[in-house]
């Protein structure tokens, strides 16, 4: 195992997502969440949750595990699992968490 080159820094990538994650989903530090309006948001507690919890923890456990796994495509892999939580995240704050 090696903690260098590209691999180390996907692990160190995932490892501070899975901090954000901590800090967002149970800290309810959701003033790190760039990008909305926090006065429009009807449960700053939901929101956290399902940030924190859903897409900074999923995405930073795929990262570290991908930083010990080598296989085919997995950049395409990491991108398309990114891109599919954001979005299912997103819609979701839409729907349920905007005014």
């Amino acid at each position: 195992m090696s903690f260098g080159g590209e691999k180390g820094g996907l692990w160190i990538i995932g490892i501070a997502l899975l901090l954000v994650s901590y800090l967002v989903a149970v800290r309810k530090q959701t003033w790190l969440l760039a990008g909305f309006n926090e006065k429009m948001i009807k449960n700053k507690t939901l929101l956290g949750t399902v940030t924190g919890g859903v897409f900074f923890l999923s995405l930073g456990l795929l990262v570290v595990i991908n930083s010990f796994i080598d296989y085919p495509y997995e950049l395409m892999v990491l991108i398309i699992a990114m891109l599919i939580l954001l979005t299912i995240v997103y819609v979701f704050i839409n729907r349920r968490l905007l005014d």
